[in-house]
């Protein structure tokens, strides 16, 4: 792709990297930005900036806050002894536009995938089993994928807090193995979180 202008070039360099934004996509966004008020080009600078630099995790869950602690975290109608791990934000965000779960979460962070270098230690998971041992939580709900990767990290979870007195679930299997939670429908997936299982049965199916 010739471009005219060494700054046009850059720009779509840089929007190129985002995921899933080719190159012709990309120059169709940066066009279409020059072609927008300049005090529009510049909010959007600005959100981006902010964003970088302001946004905080979570103390307590690891979620992504404006504050030392989330939302749903210093929420005083939530229920703080039932937990339901999962992978990242987007995670959460799905399972909270179900209004079916009405406890706090924990975010990983990721997976455990050998396979590209991620261990148990590259995840938050110590502050999890950490909460188990001081008796913060009555049950743990794993919302992780149905992959390889997720059932993995689930078993490893389990069984570094199976001594303890917990209660450990699983989402209902109404979502497809592979499927990752931000792409189920909000009627399956808060059905499986409403029909969750007990962890024990999912390691005999």
């Amino acid at each position: 792709m010739e471009f005219s202008s060494k700054i046009l070039e850059r720009a779509v360099n840089e929007v190129s990297q985002l995921p899933g934004i080719g190159k012709r996509t990309a120059l169709r966004l940066v066009l279409h930005l020059l072609r927008q008020p300049k005090a529009q080009t510049q909010a959007l600078t600005e959100a981006l900036q902010t964003m970088r630099n302001d946004i905080k995790f979570c103390a307590s869950c690891h979620n992504i806050s404006d504050n030392t602690l989330c939302e749903i975290c210093s929420a005083n109608n939530r229920n703080s002894e039932i937990v339901c791990v999962v992978e990242d934000i987007r995670d959460v965000m799905a399972i909270e536009n179900t209004s079916s779960f009405k406890g706090l979460y924990h975010v990983l962070g990721g997976k455990i995938s050998p396979m590209d270098g991620i261990g148990p230690h590259d995840l938050n998971i110590e502050t999890l089993v950490n909460k188990v041992k001081e008796g913060k939580i009555k049950e743990l709900i794993f919302a992780l994928s149905s992959t390889m990767e997720g059932d993995t990290t689930n078993f490893y979870i389990y069984k570094q807090i199976q001594d303890y007195n917990v209660v450990t679930s699983t989402i209902a299997r109404g979502i497809s193995v592979g499927d990752e939670l931000e792409y189920a429908d909000e009627i399956t997936l808060g059905r499986s979180i409403v029909n969750r299982i007990p962890f024990e049965t999912s390691l005999k199916s």
